[in-house]
């Protein structure tokens, strides 16, 4: 416990001093005699003699009031866990043209928008929800808002392009959440870690095996990152990830598709301005490809932010995972003041003293 005004915690040498006068004082009571012929009379109207040690209880509540009321007057402050609601959602939504594959129907986005659309109504109003969309680079389609249609309306109007950029999802994620969370930095440009030399990113990328949980507090929001492959532009992701975790943010990855052979089918309005550069309308042509995700890698962006991986192989089970995202309440370390609950508690020593005084003092 610390104190803002030490100073204060003098008056605390009042109560000794109290404490001394009263014993002084109890010590040169002399007995008086009664002057009343009838003592049958006398007792009758002072009552059932107390018990000898209750008649002290007065002035040690109020001893005890004034010491709670100094005490008070100090400033004091403790560290503790304190419970806190989270205050918003960021989610990162793959929209690389791998998500137009039919290996879950009708394809992997129409699937993950319609469970998305799910999530976003059921969470609380009060939720701030932001939306990231990410293929070759990470843009914020929606900052953190409760305004429920316009979240719907911007998942409705996302378009595939090229490439898988993880790592830059990640820190427009935190950088989303540093708009709204004055406890979270953003990222900055001499922060952000080098992508590979001419975007030579590994194939998976390897990852290493000494991947540790977060030793920083976790704060309210988190990230929820959705994607179908593996990444294959720009920063990697687990450079990205010690950032998250450094300033306390969870990334929850979840890995979209199956195992199965597939091939690629867009929609007209799923279609970036890009499709055609990469020699066909549905991407590298239309045959079947193993389009898997980079599990490893997800698992191990999930332990270094302090958070979990999940899978999903149909658009139902994505519903499901989304709905397990982590609702419940966090405990975060603060410095709480509590120079008010001492005053509160010196307050009520006093008057209880008050009242049981005037409950023992017989009126005539």
């Amino acid at each position: 416990m610390r104190f803002g005004w030490p100073l204060a915690l003098t008056a605390l040498v009042a109560v000794p001093v109290l404490l001394a006068l009263y014993l002084w004082a109890q010590r040169r009571r002399r007995p008086t005699a009664i002057q009343y012929s009838n003592v049958a009379l006398v007792r009758a109207a002072v009552g059932a003699r107390k018990r000898r040690w209750t008649r002290h209880l007065p002035i040690a509540s109020m001893l005890l009031g004034l010491a709670a009321l100094a005490v008070g007057a100090a400033r004091p402050t403790a560290t503790m866990q304190v419970p806190t609601n989270r205050t918003s959602i960021i989610v990162a939504l793959d929209v690389s043209r791998s998500m137009c594959s039919v290996d879950i129907e009708p394809n992997r986005l129409v699937a993950a928008k319609s469970a998305l659309r799910d999530f976003i109504k059921a969470q609380d109003p009060s939720t701030r929800i932001g939306l990231i969309a990410f293929a070759g680079y990470a843009e914020l389609v929606t900052p953190p808002t409760t305004d429920r249609d316009q979240l719907l309306t911007s998942v409705d109007g996302l378009a595939t392009g090229r490439g898988t950029a993880i790592g830059a999802a990640i820190l427009k994620s935190v950088d989303a959440i540093a708009s709204i969370n004055p406890a979270v930095k953003p990222v900055g440009p001499d922060e952000a870690p080098e992508p590979p030399p001419d975007d030579n990113v590994p194939f998976p990328a390897p990852v290493p095996k000494n991947v540790k949980p977060p030793t920083t507090e976790p704060v309210a929001d988190v990230v929820v990152l959705l994607t179908d492959g593996a990444n294959t532009r720009g920063v990697l992701p687990l450079a990205a990830a010690a950032i998250a975790a450094d300033r306390g943010v969870r990334v929850y990855p979840i890995g979209f598709g199956t195992t199965n052979p597939t091939h690629m089918a867009c929609t007209a309005d799923q279609l970036g301005a890009d499709a055609f550069a990469e020699g066909g309308p549905y991407g590298r042509g239309n045959a079947a490809q193993f389009l898997v995700v980079d599990e490893p890698t997800l698992e191990a962006v999930a332990m270094a932010t302090g958070a979990s991986y999940a899978p999903a192989t149909t658009g139902k089970q994505l519903s499901s995972v989304l709905s397990s995202v982590p609702k419940d309440l966090i405990l975060t370390t603060q410095r709480v003041e509590l120079a008010p609950a001492f005053a509160a508690l010196g307050a009520l020593l006093l008057l209880l003293g008050a009242a049981i005084a005037a409950r023992q003092r017989t009126f005539p």
